[in-house]
């Protein structure tokens, strides 16, 4: 829980401090992520005596909360709030825990008294009563559920409900819990006194009878005890872990009038062991009965044996049975006949099953036992390598890697963590590339013996047809369509249909897809079916690629993430892989893939040569440059959009002045281009280029008709990426109104309503980081406190110090800008404590701010020694601004004319530079400032004038 109000407050990773800042927090948590007026606040705070200026003192209060617990309090013009999502305040998660019936987990919240820390204000009396109201209902739902499992623990219960009985003489379901669990031990004369006791009670202080739960439970007590449970199920010797709410909705099912329910998943999924969890719980007077039919002769013979009679269905009429028919795909049809006979000659039998396959008979309800989920499957590993080797410690994330190359299939888990008894952790994952060969204890069945054994299982019932496309399905990686799986494999919709009930292929969505274990399995040499799935999906990224210029281009987008396993693959065993590469480098290149691009890209190359085979000229061209060589004439004078966005790269292409030649050049060249988005596209080129390499006022005469461009075309993509280079270029010009409104505008990434495109370029945390410092410097400090605040969190999530580092450095300027220039500082100092190993860039910014709230010669001469050989011009601009801040008026006008002609404009518009301008100005007069700038424009080196300039201050 990030918040904690169940119990002293809590936050994590902080510590509170001052009762009112405590209470403030409390208050905010009742109702997190919505806004509380000021007002109200005030109200609640200061019940008896507001404090002579109500507004101030709260705004102090709110800023004592956030230096000393950051990014949880957000702001509104209206008022405040807890700015986490709800599920992080263990108040309302455990609300919402009691809702699920999750009362275990809902209790396990509680640390003492509700709202402690605001016990005395008033705001504070009606939720704490109300949730201790519901704490004592969750009680008394754990203990019901812990007396119908208890067994030898019914005299720990007993203890328990006795000190609750005598803390709450007059809460009839406690009173009624401790007579069960009194008559469960045989002890019904003290359950009948537990009776006599609350009924006295009741009528003495309230005038009324016992209810229908006291008198129950009285009734109860009276009975004559019933006979020992009956049945066959084993003594569990291993904790069962995970599947919680499977056991939960079984027993549901089982007790709610359904007769039949069907496990049904893969091999080594666990479905047995969930069904004898479920058994264990649910209340059957005819006994619970476990028909094994793994090594059985047939099932009526399996289920005469267990029952000891010729005729179970007169054995079980009217006993209120429960029969477990333990694997029954290998006798799925004898089994579905007996289960079907049994269930129309007996009324009140229930049947569990556990199959690879439905029973397929009417009342049958289906619950797949799919692999567990990581946290689960983390769980089981370590329970088992830990009673493998007492006192051993995996590290989570080793776990979790372990668990999702096992597939999280339990039994593969298991076998693996049994391993450990006998070898390291790092030893143990280079065996897991052979995990169908892990082997199971001396008294494993010999089919549960090894991964092999489980699968062979299966695979010996299949059909050859089921063989067949089983191995077939082993050349798609990731799943497919039918589509995909007809036209590369030809199978048919019945044989596939019939792989996912034996539960060896799964449905997700409009996919079909396959264990990684069962995939091993299965794999077989296919040269015929490699060829034609490399074929396939080369055809799918060729009709793709025009499309993703379009508006329909997140629908394709979507289709080629969806088939990202099937393109490499495809591209790892095409015959001519630089016709696949090509469709592909787009949208690798809008999903910021650049990584990925040059390792497939040297793939490619290594396979291919030097020489491109006929009619393959660009794709190698683009292949070489991605490796670093120069452009060739094939993709200087290709329109492909690849190729358009490798102008940009002047790394590969030579000094900036060719990068901005060629971009120039390419854009006149495609000006009258028939295709309206490869003109978008060259002028969106050749305008970040002016940007990036100096000819910055005339970047935005490109950028403007691009992004208008895009708009015409539908390309969402090239929308935001004008819209961001316009946006960049506005501040550049100290606009940053004009800024934010760009970086909000639709089209530009983590903008509502436009999913898939939060990862390119910008990331979520980048993205908040940009606009909260672009609001900051507009004068929006509300907003940009709040665009900080989120990423503050999204950086903390990411355990890299140096996102965290830029958010405290952004934060920072925040605090200055509003007031605080303390707050400021120690924001500063707790982001060079990191100690990143960050760009010169963003250390000379830092720097700088922290010139601006403390003794400034240090910090501003690291700044400008950090901008030494850099070719980041507005950086370097910036630099040269916050220096000049701090100096006489004649140097200070050199840095600000050297600060213009590196930002490629006549005057800024931010705020800071006109005031200081003006200073200046007013301080040289107008022709000795414009001198002085002109001297600055002019210096080569700016920076090293500044350090001689400080050096005299």
């Amino acid at each position: 829980m990030r918040v904690g109000i169940l119990g002293p407050l809590q936050v994590a990773g902080a510590r509170v401090g001052g009762a009112r800042v405590r209470a403030l927090l409390v208050r905010l948590a009742l109702d997190p992520g919505r806004v509380v007026p000021a007002d109200r606040l005030i109200g609640d705070l200061w019940p008896d005596e507001p404090p002579a200026h109500p507004a101030a003192a709260l705004q102090s209060l709110v800023s004592r909360a956030r230096r000393e617990a950051p990014g949880v309090i957000g702001s509104h013009p209206a008022g405040y709030l807890l700015d986490v999502p709800p599920g992080e305040v263990d108040a309302w998660a455990f609300e919402q825990l009691v809702r699920d019936g999750e009362a275990h987990r809902a209790l396990a919240l509680w640390r003492g008294p509700a709202l402690a820390d605001a016990a005395d204000l008033p705001f504070a009396a009606g939720p704490a009563v109300r949730l201790e109201e519901l704490r004592l209902t969750a009680l008394a739902t754990r203990i019901a559920h812990d007396l119908s499992t208890a067994g030898p623990a019914l005299e720990g219960l007993v203890a328990e409900l006795e000190g609750l009985a005598a803390a709450h003489p007059l809460r009839e379901p406690f009173h009624a819990l401790l007579m069960r669990a009194l008559s469960a031990l045989g002890r019904r004369g003290e359950a009948l006194a537990v009776f006599e006791r609350i009924r006295a009670a009741l009528d003495d202080e309230l005038g009324a009878d016992p209810g229908p739960e006291l008198r129950e439970a009285h009734l109860e007590a009276l009975r004559e005890p019933p006979a020992a449970p009956r049945g066959n199920l084993p003594a569990q010797v291993t904790s069962f872990v995970g599947r919680d709410g499977d056991v939960a909705r079984l027993r549901a099912l089982l007790g709610g009038g359904t007769r039949l329910v069907t496990l049904t998943g893969a091999g080594g999924a666990g479905k047995t062991r969930l069904a004898l969890e479920v058994a264990g719980g649910v209340v059957a007077p005819g006994g619970v009965w476990l028909v094994e039919l793994a090594s059985a002769d047939g099932v009526r013979a399996a289920l005469e044996s267990v029952l000891r009679t010729s005729d179970p269905a007169a054995a079980l009429r009217g006993a209120g049975a429960l029969i477990v028919l333990d694997n029954c795909e290998h006798v799925v049809e004898e089994a579905a006949r007996v289960a079907g006979r049994l269930l129309a000659k007996v009324a009140d039998l229930r049947i569990l099953a556990t199959s690879r396959e439905p029973l397929d008979i009417p009342g049958e309800s289906v619950h797949p036992v799919p692999p567990l989920p990581e946290a689960q499957a983390v769980e089981l590993f370590a329970a088992r390598a830990a009673a493998a080797r007492p006192g051993l410690r995996v590290e989570p994330e080793r776990a979790a890697w372990i668990c999702r190359e096992l597939d999280g299939i339990p039994l593969a888990i298991e076998l693996a963590a049994a391993r450990l008894r006998t070898m390291p952790v790092s030893l143990l994952v280079e065996q897991l590339g052979d995990r169908l060969a892990l082997r199971g204890g001396r008294t494993a069945e010999p089919r549960h013996r090894t991964l092999r054994a489980v699968i062979d299982w299966s695979w010996n019932l299949l059909s050859d047809a089921e063989r067949e496309l089983l191995r077939g399905l082993t050349v798609f990686s990731g799943g497919a369509t039918y589509e995909a799986i007809a036209h590369i494999c030809g199978g048919e919709l019945e044989l596939l249909s019939s792989l996912v009930d034996k539960s060896l292929v799964a449905v997700s969505g409009d996919r079909y897809t396959m264990l990684e274990t069962i995939r091993r399995y299965a794999a077989a040499d296919l040269p015929e079916l490699r060829r034609a799935h490399a074929l396939h999906y080369t055809e799918l990224a060729e009709r793709a690629e025009p499309h993703l210029r379009t508006g329909a281009q997140f629908a394709w987008l979507a289709v080629l993430d969806a088939e990202h396993g099937n393109l490499e693959a495809a591209l790892r065993h095409a015959e001519d892989p630089l016709r696949l590469i090509l469709p592909l480098l787009w949208p690798w290149i809008m999903r910021a893939r650049l990584r990925e691009i040059r390792e497939q890209a040297a793939a490619v190359l290594a396979r291919v040569r030097d020489v491109p085979p006929p009619g393959r000229e660009l794709a190698h061209g683009l292949c070489r440059m991605l490796a670093g060589e120069p452009a060739s004439e094939a993709v200087r004078d290709s329109d492909h959009p690849a190729a358009l966005n490798f102008w940009a790269m002047g790394a590969v292409l030579g000094t900036p002045d060719d990068v901005v030649a060629l971009t120039e050049r390419g854009a006149e060249r495609l000006r009258d281009h028939p295709d309206p988005w490869v003109r978008s596209a060259a002028l969106l080129v050749a305008g970040l280029v002016r940007f990036e390499y100096g000819a910055v006022a005339g970047a935005e005469d490109l950028l403007e008709p691009a992004l208008e461009g895009f708009r015409g075309t539908g390309d969402r993509w090239g929308q935001w990426a004008a819209s961001y280079w316009l946006s960049l270029a506005a501040e550049n010009r100290g606009d940053f109104a004009a800024a934010v409104a760009l970086t909000e505008t639709p089209g530009v990434a983590g903008s509502p309503g436009l999913p898939g495109l939060e990862e390119v370029a910008l990331g979520p945390m980048s993205y908040l980081l940009r606009l909260g410092q672009l609001k900051c410097r507009a004068g929006d400090l509300a907003g940009a406190a709040g665009a900080l605040a989120r990423a503050q969190e999204t950086a903390e999530r990411s355990r890299d110090p140096e996102p965290l580092a830029r958010v405290l450095h952004a934060r920072a300027e925040l605090a200055r800008r509003g007031g605080d220039p303390a707050e400021a500082r120690r924001l500063l100092e707790a982001a060079l404590a990191l100690d990143v190993e960050a760009s010169p860039q963003f250390r000379a910014l830092l720097q700088v701010e922290l010139a601006r709230v403390a003794e400034p010669g240090r910090p501003l001469r690291a700044a400008l020694e950090l901008m030494a050989g850099c070719s980041d011009r507005t950086v370097r601009a910036t630099v040269l601004e916050g220096v000049a801040g701090h100096l006489e008026p004649a140097p200070a006008a050199e840095l600000l004319g050297a600060a213009r002609a590196l930002r490629g404009i006549a005057e800024s518009a931010d705020p800071y530079v006109t005031a200081l301008a003006a200073r200046c100005r007013e301080a040289l007069g107008a022709a000795g400032f414009e001198a002085a700038v002109e001297r600055g424009a002019a210096r080569p080196d700016p920076e090293g004038h500044a350090l001689g300039s400080l050096a005299y201050r």
